[in-house]
């Protein structure tokens, strides 16, 4: 749309410009939805994906989204193609349809590196990192999951901006936070939660630089844990680190909540015993 392609060329994107009002911004968008429903066009007809593909705005092509699990009123307003109606191909941001690959974009040189989520627009890139990229079109997922697990509103996470762009991110659950909804049992370690590195920018060192970085952010900390079970890739992942930093190899532990000793498993040890050709231990 007119708007979203001026902001872009001009080289602001919606994390550069987002207000932090998500209240506000659910409004708006609810009256964009109802004026759609009620027939009307407010704004353009279609949405011009890269590929040249348009896509009719309309009432069926659009549907909310919950952007934290544990916050069911703040939603986005999202486009789907109609080719594959579990694909989101736009987000609604401040009065125009912006494609995801520009919601990810920043135009603020400062944004390099890793850097806490902390506003509400840095929020919609961290949903759009991982529900949108992550839970669709870069993971495989039954057909009938049309979105991946929000995180919770309260998720400590960091983003990693490389050049103009969002990347990668991790999240944290924290010493002494809650282990979950209906729970009361609290994290007895900093954990390391979830790590996602776009596909094109793998095989570069990034998840080792972004384990890296949970570890020097708790360095007072014996003991640290990485969630349980540990993906294959991620498990390559710690034992290149580990192997580069044997003063963390005592620290880091794989773990099921809250993190009891019972509850953890050594992932030095699991890497020892895979490259003496043993069978690893039972995880946690």
């Amino acid at each position: 749309m007119e708007a979203g392609a001026a902001w872009g060329a001009t080289g602001v994107y919606p994390v550069d410009a987002l207000e932090d009002d998500p209240e506000g911004h659910r409004e708006a968008a609810l009256a964009y939805y109802a004026a759609l429903r009620g027939g009307a066009r407010p704004g353009a007809d279609v949405f011009s994906l890269p590929t040249g593909e348009q896509v009719k705005l309309e009432a069926s092509s659009v549907c909310f989204c919950t952007v934290h699990r544990d916050e069911p009123q703040h939603q986005l307003l999202v486009l789907v193609n109609p080719q594959d109606t579990k694909s989101v191909v736009a987000v609604y941001l401040k009065d125009s349809w912006w494609a995801t690959e520009d919601v990810l974009r920043t135009s603020n040189p400062a944004r390099e590196g890793l850097m806490k989520v902390q506003s509400f627009g840095e929020r919609i890139v961290l949903f759009v990192l991982n529900v949108v990229i992550f839970g669709r079109l870069e993971r495989s997922l039954d057909d009938d999951a049309m979105f991946f697990l929000p995180h919770s509103g309260k998720e400590q996470a960091k983003i990693l901006w490389r050049d103009g762009a969002a990347v990668g991110f991790y999240t944290t659950k924290a010493k002494g936070s809650l282990c979950g909804d209906g729970t009361g049992s609290c994290y007895l370690l900093p954990v390391l939660d979830t790590v996602f590195v776009r596909r094109r920018h793998r095989g570069q060192g990034l998840g080792v630089a972004m384990l890296r970085d949970f570890c020097e952010t708790f360095p007072d900390d014996e003991a640290l844990g990485v969630s349980w079970p540990i993906s294959p890739a991620m498990y390559q992942v710690c034992r290149k680190f580990l192997l580069a930093h044997p003063e963390e190899q005592a620290r880091l532990w794989e773990v099921e909540p809250p993190g009891a000793w019972g509850q953890r498993g050594s992932i030095w040890l699991k890497v020892q015993l895979q490259q003496a050709g043993l069978p690893a231990p039972e995880s946690a």
